[in-house]
């Protein structure tokens, strides 16, 4: 049988450059608590983004938890029902309720027609997701967050890197967070990072990953521990350098699917958007069942007949899971785009080392 060919595989970088900085880790002892290579990688990030401030963290959740805290963001937060479930935990640990409204058929974003007629006095907030690392429509959203004087926090998970009209899409907003999970464009192991656009939040921000701690013997707030640790740090540090070369094998293989794919019957590819750099963290293809004569979840099961391993990103909706179902903006019928993605959609697999192979044998599956 043919090796499976999973969804995602992890980038690892050349573990001969980053043996000398874990040398270097063990012999000064400093594992955590804001490090040398916890600074650096910020500052690299920062860069790298182009973004103003930037705060690491151990994991992609912890950004959004802490950004909701940062703004003091306890009502209702006007949101996706179209991305991974973390998105929502984030809003119900933090005590704030979610608002669910349909997204945009050619994107999966958040619909801004459809943002107003959900605010109400207890609004606080609206938490975008740039699915699949398509930019949502970030001025739109600002100009009615503007005239009702929310705040704005973008779920940046899929958007490492991204761009549109030559600015990063993570300077959007008052806050965008980052995952930097295994699975992502860019890794740290597991790890996250959450971007605001002063020095004064960033300092808020740092006392709340850190216990609260303003210094040695003063607590100023009840914070958490969300720190990214040294080991993980360098290794990002590391892993940094290659991002570019692993979004343009991505963009390479996007291309030979769009190629063999967008002319199937039944299929629809998602092309990229005008002005924009994309990083190709995903690629979803969404099926018509009477076109294509076999339903997505046949197609899935097809698949992995086949040894290759699809998602179905993002199905269900959140809205489906027990501890949102019960709320009335979860009700389908208010959100009949979403729905019709969920169900529809399917991401083949999409990482920098797929095989050409690989590759070949995939397209015959889902256009054969």
């Amino acid at each position: 049988m043919n090796e499976p060919i999973t969804v995602s595989r992890p980038f690892l970088p050349p573990l001969a450059e980053l043996l000398p900085l874990l040398e270097d880790i063990w012999q000064r002892r400093w594992l955590t608590n804001n490090g040398r290579y916890h600074q650096e990688l910020e500052r690299a990030l920062s860069d790298y983004l182009r973004v103003p401030f930037l705060s690491l963290f151990t994991n992609g959740t912890m950004p959004l938890m802490v950004a909701l805290q940062a703004l003091r963001i306890t009502g209702e937060v006007i949101t996706t029902p179209y991305s991974f479930v973390a998105t929502t935990h984030a809003l119900w640990w933090n005590g704030a309720v979610p608002v669910f409204i349909d997204v945009e058929e050619a994107t999966g974003n958040l619909d801004p027609a459809k943002i107003e007629a959900a605010i109400t006095p207890r609004t606080q907030a609206i938490l975008p997701v740039h699915v699949y690392g398509n930019p949502c429509r970030t001025a739109e959203i600002q100009a009615i967050a503007d005239k009702y004087g929310l705040k704005v926090i973008y779920d940046a998970a899929h958007a490492f890197g991204v761009e549109k009209d030559g600015a990063s899409v993570s300077t959007a907003g008052d806050m965008a967070t980052l995952s930097f999970h295994a699975t992502k464009i860019y890794n740290t192991l597991e790890g996250g990072a959450l971007i605001c656009q002063d020095e004064a939040t960033k300092k808020r921000i740092d006392f709340l990953k850190n216990f609260g701690f303003a210094n040695e013997t003063e607590v100023v707030m009840p914070g958490i521990n969300g720190k990214m640790d040294e080991v993980r740090a360098a290794y990002g540090l590391i892993g940094l350098k290659y991002a570019d070369a692993s979004i343009e094998k991505r963009r390479q293989i996007a291309l030979r699917y769009r190629e063999h794919l967008r002319d199937v019957r039944g299929i629809r590819v998602m092309e990229d958007l005008d002005g924009v750099k994309h990083n190709y963290a995903y690629f979803p293809i969404f099926i018509d069942e009477a076109a294509y004569r076999i339903s997505r979840d046949a197609l899935y099961e097809k698949l992995k007949e086949h040894n290759i391993l699809a998602r179905r990103y993002f199905y269900p909706l959140i809205s489906m899971f027990s501890p949102y179902r019960s709320l009335d903006s979860a009700n389908p019928a208010n959100l009949p785009v979403a729905t019709q993605l969920a169900d529809s959609v399917i991401c083949l697999p999409m990482f920098e080392d797929l095989t050409e192979k690989q590759i070949e044998r995939i397209i015959t599956a889902v256009a054969g």
